[in-house]
């Protein structure tokens, strides 16, 4: 069964159209996601990035455990050039060097997923 995760990203006013364009040209990471053993766990389904005054969300959707999801995430070339990139742009100064600091972030970043309603007929698969 899949499920929705997301970030916010507290951004600079004035730097919308600039965070817009880093997401649409942001490349894209392995949708296999594997554990350390290297055997597949999950998978990247879906990813939707929201851009409004001063904040932007990333919400993906993903078969398979979030620790894991987001170890993934974090090895991905293209997750890390968004990442750096996207660094100016953020009101608040962020560690994403070290492995505390990328989790105190994504902690804090984190937004809780409470609602996923579909139409009759278009519910996700289990």
């Amino acid at each position: 069964m899949s499920t929705w995760h997301a970030l916010q990203y507290p951004i600079k006013r004035g730097s919308e159209e600039a965070v817009k364009e880093l997401f649409r040209n942001s490349g894209r990471p392995t949708f296999e996601i594997t554990g350390p053993d290297g055997k597949v766990v999950g998978r990247l389904l879906a990813t939707m990035a929201f851009v409004g005054e001063g904040l932007a969300i990333r919400a993906i959707e993903v078969d398979g455990p979030l620790p894991l999801v987001a170890a993934h995430m974090s090895r991905q070339p293209e997750v890390r050039e968004f990442e750096k990139q996207l660094e100016q742009h953020l009101t608040e100064p962020r560690d994403m060097v070290t492995p505390d600091g990328a989790r105190a972030f994504f902690q804090k970043a984190g937004m809780e997923n409470v609602l996923n309603r579909r139409a009759p007929g278009h519910e996700a698969a289990a």
